[in-house]
């Protein structure tokens, strides 16, 4: 990803909402599935992570980007933005094609 085109998911990032909270507890099937879904409707997603020691925190963003075949974006704080381009984007769904208020 070019530096463009991360500036540009960043900007539609600022106006999103965390869809997902992740635990310390570690990633469990329902959360794993949760941020599949979400990835494949939305392409773009912010997660919050309920964790307070900063390299668990990045060490778990690294196990989710593997896992889910993604790529964080951004890292602020306990808030992360991942992106995972969809194959056939829903333009009704997708936060890089509908309109943001």
């Amino acid at each position: 990803m070019d530096n463009r085109q991360r500036k540009r998911l960043k900007a539609i990032g600022q106006r999103l909402k965390p869809v997902v909270t992740v635990a310390a507890r570690g990633l469990a099937e329902g959360v794993l599935a949760e941020l599949e879904r979400a990835l494949a409707d939305h392409e773009l997603i912010k997660v919050r992570l309920a964790i307070g020691d900063r390299d668990e925190r990045a060490a778990l963003t690294r196990e989710l980007c593997a896992r889910l075949g993604a790529e964080c974006v951004q890292a602020v704080g306990r808030t992360i933005l991942l992106y995972r381009a969809a194959p056939h984007p829903d333009p009704r769904l997708s936060n890089l094609l509908r309109p943001l208020p």
